[in-house]
């Protein structure tokens, strides 16, 4: 959700490349084996103790289904063969279900079914960079595994003067069912009360989309979670900038069943056996995030604010 340049910025048909190539959206088939951007995945053994905490129709199925938004890199997104979902939660989520002994059959899908999918048997688990709120967890189970908080983002330079403190006035995009809406929501809602102009609030399905809507200059910023943020900076050439700093940072969680309590407690002990045996570091750190956001204990349903 970064803002707009003008004429100065590549062709929109080069920019739609280069997000192609970064954060491809929705349909397709799913990926299985994956590997991170920044290098192989490590290998990862099954552990006999950890795979006993398989519910049985989970262990008959030989295999979590997971429902995933492959569109934000760079924690899942597709390959470039338009197929595979890779990202930095894919290959942890991978190592987690190697430890449970299983297989991971990636599905991509609209971000906004995915609480519903797993709630009504279509996924065994959602993992799509789901933040912990109040919300969700009366609906679904939650395992944290990494903390992050909200990043604005813009066109290089901030040609349109965008302060996320005082937006009023400005375009700004955002993908549609995150934190970040009632968030922009919230802030424009304060404007008008200011007697301000409104933000225009322009909301995607995928955040490749809001993302190349900065890139085109269709809109001035936007904002979205902080590795998103600072990929897209990275992978636009640096046509787009950062704003400030992260805040709001919440626990990310993958989400299980409300009613399927023991799949959420095995995948837990995944992430914790993962945290524990170093793996964790090492594929967050071969995509530059083990400086900030990690967890030293995975949870089922940790208490939040709000």
């Amino acid at each position: 959700m970064p803002s707009a340049p003008g004429a100065r910025l590549a062709s929109a048909g080069a920019i739609a490349a280069v997000l192609a190539l970064t954060a491809c959206g929705g349909g397709g088939g799913g990926g299985e084996e994956t590997g991170g951007d920044a290098g192989a995945s490590p290998q990862v053994e099954a552990d006999p103790e950890l795979a006993a905490l398989v519910p049985d129709d989970i262990r008959e199925q030989g295999a979590l289904r997971i429902g995933t938004d492959a569109s934000y890199a760079p924690a899942e997104f597709l390959d470039a063969d338009g197929e595979t979902v890779i990202g930095f939660d894919v290959e942890l989520f991978n190592a987690v279900a190697a430890k449970l002994d299983l297989e991971a059959q990636w599905e991509p899908s609209s971000f906004g079914t995915i609480v519903e999918g797993v709630s009504t048997g279509t996924y065994d688990v959602g993992i799509s960079s789901f933040t912990i709120n109040e919300e969700r967890l009366e609906q679904v189970n939650m395992v944290s595994y990494y903390t992050v908080g909200t990043q604005w983002f813009t066109a290089a330079g901030n040609p349109a003067g965008v302060d996320p403190d005082n937006a009023c006035g400005k375009r700004v995009a955002v993908q549609a069912d995150t934190v970040q809406v009632p968030d922009i929501e919230a802030r424009s809602e304060q404007c008008e009360a200011d007697g301000e102009d409104p933000i225009e609030i322009n909301q995607f399905e995928g955040q490749d989309q809001a993302t190349e809507s900065i890139v085109s200059g269709r809109n001035d910023a936007g904002l979205a979670d902080m590795p998103v943020a600072v990929y897209a900076v990275e992978q636009t050439g640096d046509q787009l900038e950062t704003l400030g700093e992260q805040y709001e940072a919440a626990p990310y969680g993958a989400v299980v069943a409300k009613d399927d309590t023991e799949l959420a407690e095995a995948i837990a002990a995944g992430y914790q056996s993962i945290i524990d045996d170093g793996t964790y570091t090492e594929i967050l750190g071969e995509w530059g995030l083990a400086e900030q956001g990690t967890l030293e204990t995975a949870e089922v349903n940790p208490s939040v604010e709000g």
